[in-house]
C-alpha cells in the first residue's frame, strides 16, 4: 500500500471516528435536553398526579425493607388515599363537561332575544340570529359572530 493510500485510510478513518463521536454527542445533547424539559414540565405543574402517586408507592413498596413489611394499615390509607385522588380527577374532568353543556344551552337559550355585547370600548345592540355549538359558542348578531362571554344583557323583545 503506498503511503497516499494509508493517509487516504486514515483520512477516512478519522472521518468515521468523528462522525460517531458528533453522534454520540448529539445523542447525549438530546437525551439532556428531554431531562431538562422534563424537569422544566415538572417544575411548572409542581403538582403530583395520580400517575406520580402510584410510582411513588410502586418504588416504596419495591424498596421496603422485607424485615419490617409495610403495614396493613398504612397500605391499606395509601390505596384509599390513591383512590380519592382518582375520583378527584374524574370528578373535575366531569364537571368541566357538565360546565361545557350548560355553557351551550345559555348560548342557545338566546336565540331571538335582544342582547347587549360589550366588546373592548364598544357596545353592540342586536337579535341573536345564530348560535354555533362547541366548547366556545359564538353569538350571531348584526351578521358578526361574537364570544357567548362579550354578552353582557339579554332581552326579550
Amino acid at each position: 500500500m503506498s503511503d497516499m493510500a494509508v493517509n487516504t485510510f486514515m483520512t477516512n478513518q478519522q472521518l468515521f471516528e468523528t462522525k460517531n463521536l458528533v453522534n454520540q454527542a448529539n445523542q447525549t445533547r438530546n437525551q439532556n435536553m428531554m431531562e431538562v424539559n422534563e424537569n422544566a414540565r415538572r417544575q411548572i405543574d409542581n403538582v403530583l398526579d395520580k400517575d406520580d402517586f402510584l410510582k411513588l408507592l410502586i418504588v416504596q413498596l419495591t424498596n421496603q425493607d422485607p424485615t419490617e413489611p409495610m403495614k396493613d394499615t398504612e397500605f391499606i390509607a395509601q390505596m384509599a388515599q390513591f383512590s380519592s385522588l382518582e375520583q378527584m380527577v374524574n370528578m373535575s374532568n366531569e364537571l368541566a363537561l357538565v360546565s361545557s353543556i350548560v355553557t351551550r344551552g345559555q348560548a342557545f337559550s338566546m336565540l331571538g332575544k335582544a342582547v347587549t355585547i360589550t366588546e373592548g370600548n364598544n357596545t353592540i345592540e342586536g337579535i341573536v340570529e345564530e348560535v354555533s355549538g362547541g366548547d366556545f359558542p359564538q353569538v350571531l348578531v348584526n351578521g358578526i359572530y361574537y364570544d357567548f362571554a362579550a354578552v353582557e344583557a339579554v332581552r326579550n323583545d
